[in-house]
C-alpha cells in the first residue's frame, strides 16, 4: 500500500485538485444555476405580484413592466414597449414575436398569446394575474426557437389596465392592442388569453359553476378551463384538443353565450369586440379561488408545479396551432 501511494501520489493530487476546482466552479448543486419551470414561474410571480401594481401605484406598475422586459431580453428577445396615455398617466403594453414571414412581407395570420400584468385595487394580484404573466413569459422563452408555418406569427403580449376602472373601456390595454390590429387590418387567427391560472385543489365541491352548467363540469377545482363565447367555439375546440393531445393535465372547454357568468371577463373580450376569435385559459378565478381580488392574493397561495404542467401543455398547444414543425 505504501508503494502504491508513493508511485501514484502525483495522480492522486491531480484528482483532488480537479475535484476542488469542480466544486468551486459548479457549487454544491448544479441545478441551482438552472431553476426548473415551476421555480422560474415562482420567481416571476414574486417579482411582478408581491404588491399592488396598477395606475394607483404607478411605481410598482413600472417595476412589473421592467421585470417583464428584462425577462424577455434574457430569453433573447428585443421587447417592444407600446406606450399610451390613460387617466393622465403613461402606461404600456409590452410585446415580442416569433415569426416565419418573408422579409418585407406582413404576416398572413397572427396568434396572440397574452396576459394582463396589472392588479386589482388593494390586491397584489399573484393569481390575478401574476400567474398568467409568468406563464406567458415562460411560453415566450420555451418557444423562442419555434418556427411557425410559413406566413405565421405568434405574438406574446403583456397588457396593462385590465382591472377596473379600465375594464372594457377604450384605455384597457388589450382593447388598445386589438384596436391597433383591426386598424392595421391584421388577420388575428386567434387570441389566447391566460388569466388566473395558478390555483388547483382536490377538495370536494371546491368548484363553482355558472347557473345551468351544474353537472356538466367537475365540482372539484383541479382542472384548467378553455373558455370562449359561441362565436369562438371553433378556436375553443381546436385549442382544447391540441392541449389534451399534449398533456395529461385535466382540461375542460366551454363555448357559451356571452351572458353566461364569467365567459367574457378578461382580455379575450377585447379581441371578440373587434371581430377576432379569442378564448381565455383559466383556473376559473372567483369560481374557485378564495382570494380573488383580495389582499391575500399573494405568491405563496399558488400551485407552481401544476402551473408548470399547464405551461408545458400550452407550449405544445401553441406549436400545433401555429403549424410549427415538430422537433
Amino acid at each position: 500500500m505504501r508503494h502504491f501511494f508513493h508511485s501514484h501520489w502525483k495522480v492522486i493530487i491531480a484528482l483532488v485538485l480537479l475535484i476542488l476546482v469542480a466544486a468551486l466552479t459548479l457549487g454544491p448543486n448544479t441545478a441551482d444555476a438552472a431553476p426548473d419551470l415551476a421555480e422560474r414561474m415562482r420567481q416571476h410571480v414574486r417579482a411582478v405580484a408581491s404588491e399592488e401594481h396598477n395606475t394607483r401605484k404607478p411605481r410598482q406598475l413600472e417595476r412589473a413592466a421592467v421585470h417583464i422586459e428584462t425577462a424577455l431580453a434574457r430569453a433573447g428577445y428585443q421587447p417592444s414597449r407600446k406606450e399610451y396615455e390613460a387617466g393622465g398617466q403613461r402606461v404600456c403594453n409590452i410585446e415580442v414575436a416569433v415569426s416565419n414571414v418573408a422579409k418585407g412581407k406582413r404576416p398572413e395570420r397572427i396568434f396572440i398569446v397574452g396576459a394582463h400584468y396589472d392588479s386589482a385595487l388593494g390586491a397584489p394580484g399573484a393569481n390575478d394575474n401574476g400567474s398568467g404573466t409568468a406563464a406567458v413569459l415562460e411560453l415566450a422563452r420555451l418557444l423562442k426557437t419555434m418556427r411557425p408555418s410559413a406566413g405565421t406569427e405568434v405574438r406574446f403580449v403583456f397588457f396593462v389596465n385590465e382591472e377596473p376602472p379600465w375594464f372594457m373601456g377604450e384605455q384597457m390595454g388589450s382593447m388598445v392592442h386589438a384596436a391597433e390590429m383591426k386598424h392595421q387590418q391584421r388577420n388575428v387567427a386567434g387570441a389566447l388569453v391566460l388569466e388566473t391560472m395558478g390555483y388547483y385543489t382536490d377538495k370536494l365541491n371546491s368548484q363553482k359553476l355558472p347557473p345551468g352548467l351544474e353537472g356538466r363540469y367537475p365540482s372539484t377545482g383541479n382542472f384548467i378551463a378553455f373558455v370562449g363565447t359561441l362565436e369562438s367555439s371553433a378556436l375553443v375546440r381546436e385549442a382544447l384538443a391540441a392541449f389534451r393531445s399534449a398533456s395529461d393535465f385535466p382540461a375542460h372547454g366551454l363555448a357559451a353565450p356571452a351572458h353566461t357568468t364569467g365567459v367574457t371577463l378578461s382580455d379575450h373580450s377585447s379581441y371578440n369586440r373587434h371581430g377576432y376569435p379569442a378564448l381565455m385559459i383559466t383556473d376559473t378565478a372567483f369560481m374557485r379561488y378564495p382570494y380573488y381580488h383580495m389582499a391575500e392574493d399573494m405568491p405563496d397561495q399558488l400551485d407552481y408545479e401544476s402551473m408548470a404542467r399547464v405551461v408545458r401543455g400550452l407550449a405544445k398547444t401553441i406549436t400545433a396551432l401555429a403549424g410549427a414543425a415538430r422537433g
